[in-house]
């Protein structure tokens, strides 16, 4: 699963390596958390990458209260195409959702939660696989917002959980965002494990109030507790698979 993450490449660095035209400015994010506003890369009719502002967990587009967004912040792959829930976006609305790391938490000897941060060996950016929906309240209120698409872990990442976000490698941009593509079981693969890397960081990200560069830093053990009032548990799996 994917239930935090963080972007802090810069603006023009970001562009170049999603083929976007320059996006407005962007503050570097360290503790992304559901329900909040994310950056995605979307096809335009045109066919054209543009850079947009979603909110992280998905609402379709039948959906009588938004709220169910909260339990949809992940889809599997292995089912898209027979959810109700995903099976229009995977077919219409597809999108890249762009990270420099995501955060994982590993049971310790101890019983504690260890945040660990995920991300490429090389500390390029990357993008996991999402899919977009446009909801409209009874006002007309318009709302967009999106899930990150999850598979089974690597062999690297397996230790710490079973499912891992699916990350689309650079050269599978456009056949991911172009929906004409109606094969995409192979990009939902795990992602190679000798590509990435992870390290133990503070406890302090477990907190949504905590957003700063620190969060990445590497701690060794017996070096990452918080403040009690800068942490909180660990962030519990979402269950939206038990909905649908």
């Amino acid at each position: 699963m994917c239930g935090r993450y963080e972007l802090h490449t810069q603006s023009a660095a970001l562009a170049l390596a999603f083929g976007v035209p320059f996006p407005p400015h962007m503050r570097p994010r360290y503790n992304i958390a559901p329900m909040q506003d994310v950056p995605v890369i979307r096809h335009t009719p045109a066919g054209e990458r543009e850079l947009v502002d979603v909110r992280w967990g998905l609402v379709p587009r039948w959906a009588k209260d938004p709220a169910i967004g909260n339990r949809m912040i992940n889809a599997r792959s292995e089912t898209l195409a027979d959810k109700p829930s995903f099976r229009t976006a995977l077919k219409k609305h597809r999108c890249l959702i762009p990270a420099d790391g995501f955060y994982e938490w590993k049971q310790t000897a101890s019983g504690a939660k260890q945040p660990i941060h995920i991300g490429m060996k090389d500390h390029s950016p990357f993008a996991f696989a999402g899919l977009l929906e446009r909801w409209l309240s009874p006002a007309g209120e318009v709302l967009d917002t999106c899930t990150i698409i999850t598979t089974q872990s690597n062999a690297l990442l397996s230790p710490l959980h079973d499912r891992m976000p699916v990350i689309v490698a650079p050269g599978a941009f456009d056949r991911w965002l172009d929906v004409a593509n109606e094969d995409t079981a192979a990009l939902f693969a795990p992602y190679p494990a000798d590509a990435m890397t992870y390290y133990p960081v503070s406890t302090r990200v477990n907190s949504v109030r905590n957003d700063d560069a620190k969060l990445i830093v590497r701690v060794d053990d017996g070096d990452h507790a918080a403040a009690p009032d800068e942490s909180e548990p660990a962030p519990s799996s979402p269950e939206q698979d038990s909905l649908f």
